[in-house]
């Protein structure tokens, strides 16, 4: 089933985030049987050849490339999509207006007003009557739920046609609210909540990014509801791993050390 049928009948799908702009990354976090993969372009240094190239390398794995744009921009999000990204992740959606225009820029008329470009999408323009069917079929485009004012428009950015699904972007929402990183607050929670229960309530997928690789964290998400799941970050789980081995090692030898003493 396609990642658009998937958000359409509210299904489970998990993916994750790349920040690191090198292939091999991506093959690597391709073998973990993600059904998606986002190019990070608002928050890295990845530039748009390498975002090309790395699109590339995740369809090669049969996985969907999605991109989150560096901002909701008539220009960055048609050269993304003419690239052959399979959808987009749009930042900063805080009203019905910011909606509209993430969908006005991704399709085109009658529904938007992307500007045709006859590149790698539609392959190099010889297949460009089929790209555009895909578009009305396929493209998902994701609004990125991560403001204060979003939360209180959210009824309004839930009703624009062309939205596929949301995701709260947990860090920015509670800095907007004037506690950066301050999940547990309940003034956060609530207005977390709030947006998973419209989304229930206007049947639109609801997703988080639980950027922690502890799998209990996404567990959570989706016992709360969600359905459209980012999970980790490349290089938090290369952290990861490399800092719990270390430490597993350091224990393991002071360990060992504290019986040799004790012989």
């Amino acid at each position: 089933m396609s990642l658009k049928n998937k958000l359409k009948n509210n299904q489970l799908t998990i993916g994750s985030w790349i920040m690191i702009g090198n292939a091999m990354n991506v093959e690597v976090m391709a073998l973990a049987g993600f059904e998606w993969l986002v190019v990070d372009i608002e928050h890295t240094s990845i530039d748009l050849q390498t975002t090309e190239n790395l699109i590339r390398t995740i369809q090669s794995k049969n996985i969907k490339a999605l991109v989150r744009v560096s901002k909701n921009e008539e220009v960055v999000i048609k050269r993304i999509l003419d690239m052959g990204a399979d959808g987009i992740i749009v930042p900063m959606v805080c009203s019905k207006e910011d909606a509209i225009k993430a969908v006005n820029y991704a399709k085109y008329p009658p529904q938007g007003k992307r500007g045709v470009g006859l590149y790698r999408a539609s392959s190099y323009g010889t297949k460009f009557e089929e790209y555009k069917k895909w578009v009305n079929e396929e493209l998902v485009i994701i609004a990125q739920i991560e403001h204060i004012d979003a939360v209180n428009n959210i009824d309004e950015i839930l009703q624009v046609d062309g939205i596929d699904a949301t995701i709260i972007g947990p860090y920015d929402l509670s800095g907007s609210m004037g506690f950066p990183g301050q999940f547990e607050r309940e003034d956060v929670k609530d207005a977390v909540q709030k947006v998973l229960y419209k989304c229930k309530e206007y049947k639109i997928p609801s997703g988080f990014h639980v950027v922690d690789t502890n799998p209990e964290s996404i567990k959570q998400k989706i016992e709360q509801g969600c359905t459209f799941l980012a999970y980790g970050i490349d290089y938090f789980f290369l952290r990861d791993a490399a800092v719990n081995g270390m430490n597993r090692l350091k224990s393991d030898n002071l360990e060992l050390k504290i019986k040799n003493e004790e012989r």
